[in-house]
């Protein structure tokens, strides 16, 4: 294809990630302002890369939705309640489910004007997406359509292709000849291998506990999280579970003569992921990994699941690497069919791709999916003395996204 956006990189470190658990639309998270989701991330992470708040140059934060009324201020004020310098500028961060890639991307264009680091988070809470309208400013008339609809709902239809992303993922299928068995199939690795990571402790090094805390900043008003009467911690994602090809054949798929189900699509969650990013030769010990290449790329918004396929051919492209040369793949799963089409599409050895399960069993908070992609695979890098990996994603409208990182640590 022509055209795309490929950025590479010579000097960019991530030097630490971490995230909250992921937790279930409607759960324990489900009154938690993403604000403070992301305040609690990325103090987390600056203790966690032992940064000093004061060193940070710039702040960039993405939320999808409008899911609290002081919601513009998001990246201002995770800045204030992390404690950077008053002067550092935050800036708030969009490309729907590539938006967690999207803020390393953009943290590593900012080391080069002379940030000396970047701290980005994603935060999103879908349980707290509004019962909205946007035609009543001037009041209602007598026996006028009320318009007040499911945000949340509504925001999965593109009405310009005229169809939601259940039905991009089914137009996938279609197009290349997937039976419901086989994208079933996929869920089903997807959910055992999370709950198998899960059981093993595997998660628990990137994830930091959420308890009932006060977040307090000189000369601003308090804020915080509280959970649930009763529950004193949120440490586990709370969507893998137990199941079989026989319980995801019983589900009813979300349109008829399609493949998707609830089974088979991405967990809706609440969570919240952080960074820090800083030059590669400013780093004192080994960071989590480097960043080497971020490309980004348009498809067709009828089939925007495929976009990982030409976002990950032309960073290839650009890098001289080949698939079989990319120790570790993980590719957000929007949906079973999205996935499954992707790998087939760029010909992938799926036994290097999402090891530990994926969004189908873990969740996708859509502007912290892409950081977590991103952590899971620095670890795996690291833990299996691997080189390079390959995190991706498809983006609501039309659009893929691909980030090239490289263990530090590798050794041949």
């Amino acid at each position: 294809m022509s055209g795309g956006l490929c950025t590479v990189f010579d000097d960019v470190a991530i030097v630490d990630m971490v995230r909250t658990p992921w937790v279930d639309l409607g759960g324990a998270l489900a009154t938690v302002s993403p604000i403070d989701l992301a305040i609690k991330a990325g103090r987390a992470v600056l203790a966690r890369a032992g940064s000093d708040p004061q060193a940070v140059g710039s702040v960039l934060a993405g939320s999808m939705a409008q899911a609290s009324f002081d919601a513009y201020f998001l990246p201002r004020h995770v800045g204030l309640y992390c404690g950077v310098p008053l002067a550092v500028p935050a800036l708030a961060v969009q490309r729907i489910c590539g938006t967690g890639l999207e803020l390393l991307r953009q943290a590593a264009e900012q080391l080069r004007s002379g940030a000396p680091q970047v701290l980005c988070v994603g935060a999103e809470s879908m349980s707290r997406n509004p019962i909205a309208a946007y035609e009543h400013r001037g009041g209602f008339r007598l026996g006028a359509p009320v318009g007040f609809k499911d945000f949340l709902w509504e925001a999965l239809y593109d009405p310009a292709a005229d169809v939601d992303m259940i039905g991009t993922a089914d137009n996938l299928a279609r197009e290349h000849g997937l039976a419901r068995e086989t994208v079933d199939a996929w869920a089903l690795r997807s959910h055992q291998r999370a709950l198998q990571a899960q059981q093993a402790g595997w998660f628990a090094e990137e994830i930091v506990s959420i308890s009932s805390e006060s977040f307090f900043a000189d000369g601003y008003q308090p804020r915080g999280i509280e959970l649930p009467r009763g529950l004193a911690e949120v440490s586990r994602d709370s969507h893998p579970r137990p199941t079989d090809a026989a319980a995801l054949a019983r589900l009813r798929t979300v349109h008829p003569g399609g493949v998707q189900t609830a089974g088979n699509s991405c967990a809706v969650a609440d969570g919240a992921a952080a960074a820090v990013v800083a030059p590669y030769a400013s780093c004192t010990r080994p960071p989590l990994a480097k960043l080497l290449m971020a490309t980004a790329v348009g498809v067709s918004p009828h089939t925007m699941g495929i976009g990982p396929v030409p976002a990950i051919e032309l960073l290839l492209r650009h890098s001289g690497l080949r698939a079989d040369q990319i120790d570790r793949f993980e590719i957000n799963e929007a949906q079973a069919a999205q996935v499954v089409a992707v790998a087939q599409a760029l010909q992938l050895d799926v036994a290097k791709l999402n090891v530990h399960g994926g969004a189908i069993a873990l969740g996708h908070p859509l502007a912290a999916t892409g950081l977590r992609l991103v952590h899971t695979l620095a670890r795996q890098l690291q833990q299996g003395h691997l080189r390079y990996g390959v995190a991706a994603a498809c983006i609501g409208g039309g659009q893929g996204m691909a980030l090239l990182i490289e263990n530090p640590r590798f050794t041949a």
